[in-house]
């Protein structure tokens, strides 16, 4: 099944790249906030910051996914059909065994996660479980794991760390800005304009997260699942169940949106412009009938 999983040296690159930016970023603020300050140590802290979360978002990203959705890991034990269905597709597909939890939410969706697939991560909510049969379930589960194999999740994962702590210094800066009052009379206005600049940065980011985890990857996560299946249908009709369920997820968020199986924020206004750029799913309809147009 190695063959399936051709993508992974691009989303690996896309990985780094989502460093690079980041780094960038980060320091960019740095070198803004000295000026503003006139204390040249603001930069060399923004820089050791950057350095720390890019390594903190790779190794504890995972955890930090987890512990926004309040997942808790499941075993043999207590969910024995759940842990086989994960470890018969992992043997077939020539996967590490992912851990598995179980996030409790009535809605039915499932998503990815983890720096590589040895130390990946398969959770499902607890609405799948109640909703889909084997089937249905097994071709969920095989998405999720055709995103280990291609590292999709690492992609998603460190992107939710890094584009939150831009979005978190954007605001730091623009409410230290207010706070200055009248001191800002004494920074140029290239400096002001460049911070407003960078401040607006955090929804571009959210741009690029789209641009990096883009739609092309759930159609291939979905051939990919179908393909180690060898039952298209499973999934097609797991994904018709999962959009008709009108059920909200009491905990979406915008910057976690982008790894769950489908769109979190359905029963919900779709008007935030926030919410759209997040919006990285690919309409059902269109994934259905390209499920049922393959040939296994």
């Amino acid at each position: 099944m190695t063959s399936l999983y051709t993508h992974k040296e691009k989303n690996i690159a896309k990985t780094w790249l989502l460093f690079m930016v980041f780094l960038g970023v980060v320091m960019g603020f740095g070198w803004v906030m000295a000026q503003v300050y006139g204390d040249s140590t603001i930069l060399y802290f923004a820089v050791l910051f950057s350095i720390v979360m890019s390594v903190t978002s790779y190794w504890f990203s995972d955890k930090i996914v987890l512990a926004t959705t309040r997942a808790r890991p499941v075993s043999m034990e207590n969910a024995p059909e759940l842990y086989r269905i994960v470890e018969n597709l992992a043997i077939t597909a020539g996967l590490p065994m992912p851990r598995v939890y179980l996030v409790p939410e009535k809605q039915p969706n499932a998503f990815a996660t983890g720096r590589n697939p040895k130390h990946a991560v398969v959770a499902v909510t607890e609405g799948l479980l109640e909703r889909l049969d084997r089937s249905e379930l097994e071709g969920v589960l095989a998405h999720e794991l055709s995103h280990i194999g291609n590292r999709d999740m690492l992609v998603g994962t460190v992107a939710v760390v890094l584009v939150g702590f831009i979005s978190i210094l954007a605001d730091m800066f623009m409410r230290s800005l207010w706070f200055r009052g009248d001191d800002r009379r004494n920074v140029h206005p290239a400096i002001l304009l460049i911070g407003i600049a960078l401040a607006i940065l955090a929804p571009i980011a959210g741009t690029l997260m789209q641009l990096a985890i883009s739609r092309k990857r759930e159609f291939l996560a979905d051939a990919s699942g179908a393909l180690l299946t060898r039952y298209p249908e499973g999934l097609a009709s797991a994904l018709q169940k999962i959009s008709a369920d009108p059920t909200p997820m009491r905990r979406a968020d915008n910057t976690t949106a982008h790894l769950w199986l489908a769109d979190p924020f359905k029963g919900k206004a779709k008007t935030s412009w926030l919410h759209k750029i997040f919006l990285t799913h690919p309409p059902i309809e269109e994934r259905v009938a390209a499920l049922r147009g393959l040939e296994v």
